[in-house]
């Protein structure tokens, strides 16, 4: 990975994480302030704690791609230590699935009119489900790259005896 490439990662990362935070507090504040009245057509208490809450999901999995961006730019990413970063990783996107579950059934009672909406929602959370799943495929596949690599570094070894 080039150098230009891990520096304008590490910059959106930077900007998402600063803006998640920025939201998060916004929320926080609105939570405690009670400055925000509820006019009684959504349940905002409830859904500000998940959202805050869905937004820490996603400030981990920031967190744990930043980790995997410095073993990627020292050399180390195909090493036993990155599981625990990508393990971390699907934890969060599952979480996020479960906190984006729990908007949904908060949202559905104001949907009986048009059930439609709480049907896209719930597919919506299927498909972060599913990146879950993709990301565990990498995880797989990462597994397989340790292996190799180590297996690799095995033959090293034992060519270097021979000579």
């Amino acid at each position: 990975m080039g150098k230009l490439t891990v520096r304008a990662l590490r910059a959106v990362l930077v900007m998402v994480l600063t803006g998640s935070v920025f939201v998060q507090a916004l929320m926080l504040w609105a939570l405690v302030s009670g400055k925000d009245p509820e006019d009684g057509s959504l349940p905002l208490t409830p859904l500000r704690i998940v959202t805050i809450l869905g937004i820490g999901a996603a400030q981990v999995a920031l967190v744990c791609v930043w980790r995997l961006v410095t073993m990627v730019r020292r050399g180390t990413v195909f090493s036993h230590g990155a599981f625990r970063y990508v393990d971390v990783i699907i934890g969060a996107i599952v979480a996020a699935a479960l906190v984006w579950f729990a908007v949904t059934a908060l949202n559905a009672p104001g949907q009986r009119d048009d059930p439609g909406v709480t049907l896209i929602m719930a597919g919506i959370g299927l498909a972060i489900l599913g990146v879950a799943l993709i990301v565990l495929v990498l995880r797989t596949l990462l597994a397989q790259a340790v292996d190799r690599d180590v297996e690799a570094a095995q033959m090293r070894a034992d060519l270097d005896e021979v000579i």
